[in-house]
Order: structure tokens, then C-alpha cells, then sequence
């Protein structure tokens, strides 16, 4: 069922703080995981039981210092769990898919709320922008109508966000269409209609302006992230992926902020690279120089072929680089025609199987003939 939330005073994320705090009145759920304001200014998840706190949350905050789906695993994985809602973004919502049939996350009790993505900014700029007169969310807001959105002068949306081709709501118990829609006067939701009946929501027809909309902003960012990644193939082809990488530190800043690298031991965190200083001579000494610290492009291309197949987008891995490397450029210029070949799509479907893990009889038999 499709249903509109009135909005008070032209601001949205209230409304949609009343839908969450409905979720705990009726007993929908015992949790709701949300972006919440602190008393300093930051944006970060916490997980909510009493509906009078959700007064701090920010759900349509413009900005991602991680991917929710991250956290969001550890809290469904395993029983006994409660029964939660999770806010998510289109690109945590296809991660939290992803962590899902890689047995790292549990959609058994957990009801999703999709959030249409308007774009989000890095957590130093939404920092600055705080200090510096607001961000602007009202501004955002009134642009979802037409789907013309640009971010605050002076500022950019962080570079996934630009190039992001998927950043409606798409999945999940809940979806909430924020492209199209008057959010002065109405918040549109789409909900199951028992859920709606429970909580004291009508249907509504839609304007129909929606679809248009969603098809000019994805058209924008594929546009953007065709040109990206045209610019990076071209770099890589011009050098090599270790001068890409060259800058790289290996402080495992991309791998822990990564929502799909879940390992719990990891070999890069292992004791296996903190070798004997004699070792580290002999190589030395045999090549006339040795690159500290080492093992940086072995590590990348690890956490690569780990993870290509099923990295969403999100971006996180750059926002999270010291050296500000495109990590997640390299990552999905190259994911792209990895997943083309499988004909796979992360997070699309939670019913569709991982191809590494699925045998097929007539996949690939050209291989080797």
C-alpha cells in the first residue's frame, strides 16, 4: 500500500520519526536502528527502544561516515534477537542483502525501512557545514520534487553518491520515496497493507511525477559514473594498478570500513606480515630496494577478488583512504564487468545465489579449451 505521512512545518524527517516511533507504539518492532544526533553535531547508529529518543534522530541526514548495514548485521545474526527496524539507504539496504546469503546478517526478524538517497556528503564537510550555517537539508528537500539536485555551494556530494545509479528505494519492508513527491505537504511511504492498518495509515494514490524523476537523476549519475570510469580504465591501462596504489599506507582503513569484507581473522591482520628485520634486508638487498610498508598491492588485490561480486557502490573505502586513493573507483570500474559476466547484480535479490559459491555445469566451459 502506498500511504503520505502528513509533514508539519515542511520537515519531513519529523514525519518520518513519527512513522518510526509508531513501529515501537504498536509493537511493530522492540528496536529501531537510525542515524541519531549526538550532542556534538555527529551523525551515528544507535539502536533505539524508547520512542521518546527518537526525538535525535536524523534519518534524512545528508551524510555516511559507514555503511549501516555494517552494524546492522551484528545485531540480527544470531538468536535470541529482537525484532528491529533498521534505516537504511538503497546502497546499505543492498549491502545488508549481500551480508545476508553470505550468512552475515538475518532479514528473519528485521523489517527495513528503504530511504530514497538524495545524495550525502563526506563527515568533514557535513562537520564544517554545521559549524557554518546548516546544510541545507530544506534546500534538498524541495529539489527531490524535481529530481535538479546539487549540493550546498562550495561543498560536492561524496564521489559514490555522484555517481550512484541506483539511489532510490528499491526492496525492503518499507520504502520511502522522497524523488518526486511535495515533501512540504506529504512524506509518500509504501508499506504492507496489514502494517499500515496497524499503524493507522490510509492509502493514497500517487501523482505519478515519481518515475520521471527517478529517471532523470539516474540518468545524471550514470552519466558520472560512466566518466569515471572511463578515467580510471584509462589510468590503469596507461600505468599499472600498483601506480594507482602507490600512495597506499596499508593502514586497512578501506577493509574496515568495507560493509562486505566481514572476516573475522583476517590473513592482513595476522601476524604472517610482520616479518624478521633480517628478511626485510635480504629483499633489500637483492633488489637494491624494498618498498615500506610492503605487501600493500597483495592486499588490495586480495580484498578484490574477495569482494568484487558483491561491492555495492557505497564508497566508504575511499571516504575512509588517509592517501585519498579511488579505491572504490578501482573496485567498481572493476566489479562492473566482473558482475557482468555472472549476470549478477549485488543486493538485488536475497533469492539470488552468490556465482562463486554456485556451481553451474555449462559455466565457463570455453575455459581451458
Amino acid at each position: 500500500m502506498r500511504s503520505v505521512i502528513p509533514v508539519e512545518n515542511n520537515d519531513p524527517q519529523a514525519a518520518l520519526r513519527g512513522l518510526l516511533k509508531r513501529l515501537l507504539e504498536k509493537e511493530v518492532v522492540e528496536a529501531v536502528l537510525v542515524p541519531m544526533a549526538t550532542p556534538g553535531g555527529a551523525v551515528t547508529p544507535a539502536l533505539v527502544t524508547e520512542a521518546g529518543l527518537l526525538d535525535a534522530a536524523v534519518p534524512l541526514a545528508p551524510v555516511m561516515g559507514l555503511n549501516a548495514a555494517r552494524v546492522a548485521g551484528p545485531v540480527s545474526v544470531r538468536e535470541p534477537r529482537g525484532r528491529i527496524a533498521v534505516v537504511l539507504r538503497p546502497c546499505e539496504y543492498r549491502a545488508l542483502v549481500e551480508l545476508v546469503k553470505l550468512q552475515q546478517a538475518s532479514l528473519d526478524d528485521m523489517l527495513t525501512v528503504v530511504v530514497d538517497c538524495l545524495g550525502t556528503y563526506t563527515v568533514p564537510d557535513y562537520t564544517t557545514m554545521l559549524a557554518d550555517g546548516g546544510v541545507g537539508q530544506e534546500r534538498l528537500w524541495a529539489a527531490a520534487r524535481s529530481g535538479d539536485m546539487a549540493p550546498r555551494e562550495g561543498y560536492a556530494f561524496r564521489d559514490a553518491c555522484q555517481m550512484c545509479e541506483k539511489p532510490h528505494a528499491e526492496g525492503g519492508t518499507i520504502q520511502v520515496e522522497l524523488f518526486g513527491a511535495d515533501l512540504a505537504s506529504g512524506l509518500p511511504v509504501v508499506l504492507p497493507d496489514d502494517m499500515a492498518t496497524t499503524l493507522g495509515l490510509s492509502a493514497a494514490a500517487a501523482d505519478g511525477q515519481r518515475p520521471a524523476v527517478v529517471e532523470r537523476v539516474v540518468a545524471a549519475r550514470t552519466k558520472a559514473r560512466d566518466e569515471r570510469f572511463a578515467a580510471i580504465r584509462q589510468r590503469l591501462a596507461e600505468g599499472t594498478v600498483e601506480a594507482v596504489f602507490a600512495a597506499c599506507v596499508r593502514c586497512h582503513n578501506c577493509m574496515t570500513a568495507c560493509p562486505i569484507c566481514y572476516c573475522k581473522t583476517c590473513l592482513f591482520k595476522s601476524p604472517v606480515f610482520d616479518h624478521e628485520p633480517v628478511q626485510y634486508m635480504n629483499w633489500a638487498r637483492r633488489k637494491g630496494a624494498y618498498r615500506l610498508p610492503g605487501d600493500t598491492m597483495l592486499f588490495h588485490l586480495t580484498r578484490l577478488n574477495h569482494m568484487v561480486l558483491s561491492c555495492i557502490g557505497c564508497g566508504v573505502c575511499s571516504d575512509a583512504c588517509p592517501a585519498d586513493l579511488p579505491v572504490a573507483q578501482v573496485f567498481r570500474a572493476i566489479g562492473q564487468q566482473v558482475q557482468a559476466e555472472f549476470d549478477y547484480v549485488p543486493g538485488r535479490s536475497v533469492e539470488e545465489p552468490l556465482p562463486l559459491i554456485t556451481f553451474k555445469e555449462n559455466e565457463w566451459l570455453e575455459v581451458g579449451e
